[in-house]
């Protein structure tokens, strides 16, 4: 019987957990081993993104002179770039300084975090495959600047071609493993091969012709369908495997990549809303300048994320940073929504009274949302409070309740208070209370 009892402990959601979490820690010689290949693979990859951002910088400073479908592909200037460049006052040298000086110092963040890890963790198989991938990773997310030096040097695209699809392949075994190193569900590990069988094909597809329209939707369907399964699997573990602390860390690594999503979206929407002709990405105008480094700047919430995720996930709250990301990232929205809402028609209104624009639009608009910050961010965090964190929220009505309860005297009052914390904290359709009348107990009389 109690043997029984501890197997079902163990398996929780039809996976036993025991059987599915594997040693965490290397020992003896394979912890050497380990930590040479991971130092030879890094330095490899440092390497050649430093000598291919340096090559990169040396492209954009030539003016290519292809086709325009050649120039496109491997983001050199054009003449039409130069002039547009020229307009916004830049030089070639100069756009070629930027562009390879953001990505190093970018690329250099996510390296940090990892020799971190690597440094803090290097015995942990899941910090070692963590690691690595927040470094190789760079690779893959900036293929130009490694494509460079396979473009000058030949002799390096193989090598290129093996870490890029290296820093793809962890990426992939990063969502299927993390946070407790095993696949679950367990046949995951059947699309751990499909994906990295459709890795290795794209190494080759440049090599190929092109292939049939129906091929093309095939491959992008199962591309789609991969990612989904990323998400189905952290989402499974989370709520059927997991404990207390794999769920903090799950949510850090949920935390950074959807923050990161939503910000690269973000920097890309003006190409299709505010400059509708900048959607080529041969074009160059203001908003690119600012778009190179912001895309990458959000992107760098991912690496962070995996970093407290996995050296200091006891250490802080991260439902507190997910609260205030919420409350306060809805409350700029509305405010922003409202002031310019505000601005367009008091502005409207102007020129139907007076016939001309004021600036007095602006000031009556300011003034409008610096009175209203404080009671919407109040409305705000209820509402959040109410919809996505309601066992905190009604812990504190009690307790607030509690302490009105012991000092209240009047009746009705008390019938008010107590009516209104069920009506907030419950939410249901209808509140009534019924008091049963007050009668007088019978004396029993005495014989």
């Amino acid at each position: 019987m109690r043997e029984g009892s501890r197997r079902r402990d163990r398996e929780i959601g039809g996976v036993d957990t025991q059987a599915t979490r594997p040693a965490a820690t290397l020992r003896g010689g394979w912890v050497l081993f380990a930590r040479v290949a991971w130092m030879a693979v890094a330095l490899l990859t440092v390497g050649i993104f430093v000598a291919g951002a340096w090559l990169r910088s040396l492209e954009l400073q030539q003016v290519c002179l292809a086709t325009a479908s050649v120039c496109e592909q491997h983001y050199l200037l054009t003449p039409q770039n130069v002039r547009e460049l020229r307009s916004l006052g830049l030089s070639p040298d100069l756009w070629a300084l930027y562009t390879g000086a953001t990505s190093i110092v970018f690329a250099s963040v996510w390296w940090a975090i990892g020799v971190t890890i690597f440094a803090r963790r290097s015995e942990d198989r899941m910090a070692l495959l963590v690691s690595l991938f927040l470094v190789t990773f760079t690779i893959a997310f900036w293929p130009d600047v490694a494509g460079a030096l396979a473009r000058s040097y030949p002799a390096f695209v193989v090598p290129v071609g093996i870490l890029k699809l290296l820093g793809d392949v962890l990426a992939m075994l990063f969502f299927y493993l993390f946070p407790s190193g095993s696949f679950v569900p367990r046949w995951t590990r059947w699309l751990a091969i499909v994906w990295c069988a459709q890795r290795i094909f794209n190494l080759f597809v440049d090599s190929l012709p092109e292939p049939a329209v129906w091929v093309q939707l095939l491959f992008a369907g199962l591309f789609f369908g991969l990612l989904a399964s990323f998400v189905y699997a952290q989402t499974y573990r989370y709520r059927r495997v997991s404990g207390p602390v794999e769920r903090r860390q799950t949510r850090w690594i949920v935390f950074g990549v959807v923050a990161a999503l939503i910000g690269t979206v973000a920097m890309l929407l003006p190409y299709f809303f505010i400059e509708p002709a900048s959607s080529e990405r041969t074009v160059i105008s203001g908003f690119t300048v600012v778009q190179v480094a912001g895309s990458d700047a959000f992107m760098l919430l991912i690496p962070l994320s995996i970093g407290v995720a996995i050296l200091r996930s006891r250490l802080f709250d991260i439902d507190v940073v997910i609260n205030r990301a919420l409350v306060y990232g809805s409350l700029t929205a509305t405010l922003v929504a409202l002031y310019f809402g505000g601005i367009v028609v008091l502005q409207r209104l102007f020129v139907l009274l007076t016939g001309e624009r004021s600036a007095l639009a602006v000031v009556v608009s300011t003034l409008a949302i610096a009175a209203l910050f404080n009671p919407l961010r109040r409305r705000i965090q209820g509402f959040i409070d109410r919809r996505f964190y309601r066992r905190k929220y009604d812990a504190r009505k009690t307790l607030a309740f509690s302490a009105k309860l012991r000092d209240e005297t009047d009746l009705e009052a008390l019938n008010d208070d107590l009516v209104g914390v069920v009506a907030e904290t419950v939410q249901p359709a209808h509140v009534s209370l019924w008091l049963r009348p007050y009668t007088a107990p019978q004396r029993q009389r005495s014989r």
